[in-house]
């Protein structure tokens, strides 16, 4: 469906054959669709029965089971699932780690076609589903189903799924309805592409009867977190610009706000988003706002933090006579990574994905925190 510059960056527009390959597209894209995924359906004989077998002893199995009937709200309403799904399938991103690292293997999953490796997935899911004992290519791995054009209805139905998970996605109200006619859908409880990975990770835990696990899941992602940036103090207060630069183009720069998952993370871990932000952000449900290159010297913040292609595009926004007058460029603390799996961790948040990102991404701020000190 898309891709991750996204909204929550990555793909091309729902229905476009292009998948996400340019720099503007992936940001535009964000808020239409969850991931540019190739074409690429396995057989059902290779799908998983949902809850890993190793997940769960009978008296916790027991435990689960008593708590259904559930009822969870979402932008289109509610869903009542009314017993322990044994049978999942996730669509978009987020979705399938949150389910992972609950112990749960779907029976089917989007691939990933952007940031991903030669599998159509992410390092740190290629570690969850080994854990499982159903990496993908084992006869317990979830079938992986395309997305590049928009939600896959027939492949998800074949599955004969007990429960949708799509807690965080860009669900529009057709699609839910013709979801709701194969399986109970978890939807997004508000805005496209704008669930929180700590939300999503409660409703989800409430979906599939592990409510508790959710919560602790939550709790040691945050503690883990906290823990890793502690080891870059340099870090803590200092002011930020989330956006996506294009020295190539004439349309100037893009800011992400508070409804993005890229600003939330840095605020997570003790940064401040500059005052462009917090003002722009008030009373907004956009996820970016676009700001004229002619002013880009008025994006004053500590560190300024973008994705680029290659380096060499990095040297370009250095040299260019607009996007340098930036103050964080000006001053060396321009964060800018080409490394697409790092991009659509912190961009598609999830317990697992950031987790795998903090040792790749930390020192990146820390360097930036450390040329705006000087």
């Amino acid at each position: 469906m898309t891709s991750p510059l996204f909204r929550g960056p990555l793909a091309a527009p729902r229905g476009s054959a292009a998948a996400g390959t340019t720099r503007r597209s992936l940001l535009k894209t964000a808020g239409k669709a969850t991931a540019v995924l190739a074409a690429a359906a396995l057989s059902l004989t290779a799908c998983s029965t949902g809850p890993a077998a190793t997940s769960a002893d009978t008296g916790s199995s027991a435990s689960a089971s008593a708590q259904f009937p559930v009822t969870i709200k979402n932008v289109f309403g509610e869903t009542t699932i009314k017993e322990q799904p044994k049978r999942v399938v996730t669509i978009s991103w987020v979705n399938d780690d949150i389910a992972l690292a609950l112990g749960v293997v779907p029976v089917g999953v989007p691939k990933n076609e952007w940031g991903n490796n030669d599998k159509g997935s992410t390092p740190w899911k290629d570690a969850a589903l080994e854990k499982l004992g159903a990496s993908f290519g084992s006869d317990k791995a979830p079938v992986q189903f395309s997305e590049a054009d928009g939600i896959n209805f027939t492949e998800i139905a074949k599955l004969n799924p007990d429960v949708i998970l799509a807690a965080y996605s860009g669900l529009e109200a057709a699609d839910y309805k013709k979801l709701n006619e194969i399986a109970p859908v978890v939807a997004q409880p508000e805005l496209a592409y704008g669930t929180p990975w700590q939300e999503a990770t409660t409703l989800i835990g409430k979906a599939l009867g592990k409510t508790a696990e959710a919560e602790k899941l939550v709790t040691d992602t945050e503690a883990t977190i906290k823990a890793e940036a502690a080891k870059y103090p340099q870090i803590t207060g200092k002011s930020f610009i989330y956006g996506n630069l294009e020295p190539a183009k004439g349309d100037g720069v893009n800011v992400y706000l508070a409804a993005d998952n890229r600003p939330r993370f840095l605020t997570e871990i003790g940064m401040k988003p500059a005052a462009i932000v917090e003002e722009k952000s008030k009373g907004s449900k956009e996820f970016f706002t676009a700001w004229s290159a002619e002013k880009a010297n008025e994006l004053d913040s500590d560190v300024f933090v973008t994705w680029v292609p290659d380096a060499k595009t990095k040297d370009q926004i250095v040299k260019d006579p607009l996007l340098s007058q930036i103050p964080a460029v000006k001053k060396g603390a321009l964060v800018a990574d080409s490394d697409n799996s790092l991009t659509l961790a912190i961009s598609a948040s999830s317990p697992l994905s950031l987790p795998w990102a903090l040792d790749k991404f930390l020192p990146q701020l820390a360097a930036g925190a450390d040329a705006a000190a000087k």
